[in-house]
């Protein structure tokens, strides 16, 4: 009886080793990626010739942890600096609004699934999936826990399969 417990509990402390490891490398993977879009931004808003081009930047880049929160913020405090700066010239203010919406696309298109996807070990698609679901159910709280929730039950979904996959029910 204390065999199969401490086999037990060696495959449980496994599973959290795993679940551990899939979090840690999405909080790598999005700190990786807040950076990055940090910089991004306040290269672009800088080309621009934006006052405080840098600081609007990385923080809107930095509280990009936040989904679509941190782009958003930092779209709002830099069209406004824009409007108070280039206030005749609307096209200093579209460029500034362009300089968001490239951020976003190779945010949602490149690094998200590149750099997060592949730290977590899920397919974009199920990156999607998992921040459609959660999003669905659980509104904002659901997108900041979306892809960590997701990441552990994709352990406990492999291990599963893989305990299937060895039983004699399977194997018949």
């Amino acid at each position: 009886s204390s065999r199969t417990t401490s086999s037990r509990s060696a495959t449980v402390r496994s599973l959290f080793a795993e679940v551990n490891t899939a979090i840690a490398g999405f909080v790598r993977g999005q700190g990786t990626l807040c950076i990055i879009l940090g910089l991004l931004y306040a290269a672009g808003l800088t080309v621009v010739g934006l006052n405080f081009a840098l600081l609007i930047g990385l923080f809107a880049g930095l509280i990009s942890f936040i989904p679509y929160v941190g782009s958003l913020v930092g779209l709002v405090l830099a069209l406004g600096v824009a409007v108070v700066q280039f206030w005749p010239d609307w096209l200093m203010v579209g460029a500034v609004a362009l300089v968001f919406v490239v951020g976003q696309f190779v945010e949602g298109n490149i690094l998200q699934p590149k750099l997060v996807g592949q730290s977590v070990g899920l397919h974009p698609v199920w990156l999607m999936f998992a921040l459609f679901a959660f999003g669905a159910l659980f509104g904002f709280v659901g997108l900041m826990v979306a892809v960590p929730a997701a990441a552990a039950v994709a352990v406990l979904v492999r291990f599963a399969i893989s305990r299937y996959l060895a039983s004699p029910l399977y194997r018949g």
